[in-house]
């Protein structure tokens, strides 16, 4: 049985990741930009945004997958626009390009307050189907 699409991994929590709507054709999350998580310049580091878009991209697999099948992130690339400034909050929404029996590929955009595009995360996720047993 596969755990709730809504169900987050350790890590996301670890960063403050709080997931606001979960279906098979949107993910959308938000991040509180704080101090723990810049980049010296007083905003959001590059790491947190694409950890950000990859665990929607993984959400937004396992919101499609079926029973028993797992997901892996096998390509990811990042264009960054602005930065997001301690303070902010960083707003997700995940929206699939491709979904196919053996890969999904989705879209995240990446928006601060003022809704200006900061980033746009395309990944490709493997679909591992479940185990013949």
């Amino acid at each position: 049985m596969n755990p709730p699409a809504d169900l987050q991994p350790p890590f996301a929590k670890f960063l403050g990741i709080k997931i606001t709507y979960v279906s098979p054709d949107k993910v959308t999350a938000e991040l509180a930009v704080r101090e723990e998580l810049d980049n010296r310049n007083g905003t959001l580091h590059g790491g947190a945004v694409m950890a950000l878009a990859d665990n929607l991209g993984g959400t937004a697999t396992v919101a499609n997958l079926p029973p028993g099948g797992r997901t892996a992130t096998i390509e990811s690339k990042t264009n960054f626009f602005a930065v997001i400034p301690v303070g902010d909050t960083a707003y997700a929404e995940c929206t699939p390009l491709h979904k196919g029996r053996s890969t999904m590929v989705w879209q995240t955009k990446i928006t601060r307050g003022d809704g200006k595009l900061c980033a746009l995360v395309t990944q490709t996720q493997i679909v591992i189907p479940p185990e013949k047993g």
